[in-house]
């Protein structure tokens, strides 16, 4: 091979080994390391567990919870703005239901010692009617109505047509109205320390304006009871007064202690 092309090899072959001990000891880019900025968060007040329409704030019941400062709903309860709120609100009373987690608005929450617990809980349209009840529960089911509960309301009367006629103890018991829902029994509107009876000697109702009037005419001339429905009933009926055929068909005398029911033809 001649020495001209002998020399031209010799400085390619260097040449390549060259590069390619370049590429091989040279080091791959950094990738380049962005850092966010750290996210704001502010407190939020929350339900720690699921409050019920009309409960009363205990301690426990709500707690502050870190949330991001650019999502914060607006108008809730925030710790920067209100540090003292789990003291503030303690005592209050649930107006409406909160999940857990839930944030909590102000208007969610009637704090204690504001006016009218009772017409923070009302839904608009409907009023608060108390009737006389024994303290001894004989008219409540034995005591174990508590405030939200739904009952039927029973009215016992005397039967005066009954009574010229010459029927003994011509007692008449008819539902007045059915599904009614319990505000309050005495002074307490729920349970308290989980007690399962609550006496007292007046039971509040949730009742129509026209409920209202057949309640008050009702009481004057006899007595009310509560009769408790069950659950399922009370979610799927709806709240009508018990019509004519309902108390035509439902009507029980009571003759010599004894009760009769008495069915139209």
């Amino acid at each position: 091979m001649k020495p001209a092309r002998l020399l031209i090899l010799g400085t390619a072959l260097a040449a390549g080994i060259g590069a390619a001990f370049m590429v091989a000891s040279s080091k791959p880019p950094q990738p380049k390391i962005v850092r966010q900025a750290p996210v704001r968060t502010d407190d939020v007040l929350v339900a720690a567990k699921t409050l019920l329409l009309g409960s009363v704030i205990q301690p426990g019941d709500l707690k502050w919870q870190s949330w991001p400062k650019a999502h914060v709903p607006p108008s809730v309860i925030r710790k920067s703005t209100a540090p003292q709120a789990l003291t503030d609100y303690k005592g209050a009373l649930v107006r409406a239901p909160l999940g857990v987690g839930e944030p909590v608005y102000p208007d969610r929450l009637v704090k204690a010692g504001t006016a009218s617990f009772l017409s923070a809980i009302l839904p608009s349209g409907m009023r608060a009617v108390a009737i006389n009840i024994d303290h001894q529960g004989s008219t409540t089911a034995g005591g174990f109505i508590l405030p939200n509960d739904h009952v039927d309301v029973i009215h016992t009367f005397e039967d005066k047509a009954a009574a010229r006629a010459g029927v003994p103890d011509a007692m008449v018991s008819e539902t007045l109205l059915r599904n009614v829902r319990v505000l309050a029994i005495g002074q307490n509107i729920q349970e308290h320390n989980k007690e399962k009876v609550v006496v007292g000697s007046n039971a509040t109702l949730e009742l129509t304006p026209a409920q209202v009037d057949t309640i008050l005419r009702a009481q004057r001339v006899g007595q009310l009871s509560l009769s408790l429905r069950s659950l399922a009933d009370s979610k799927t009926t709806s709240k009508e007064p018990a019509t004519d055929d309902d108390r035509s068909n439902g009507m029980t005398i009571v003759r010599y202690g004894i009760p009769v029911q008495v069915r139209s033809h």
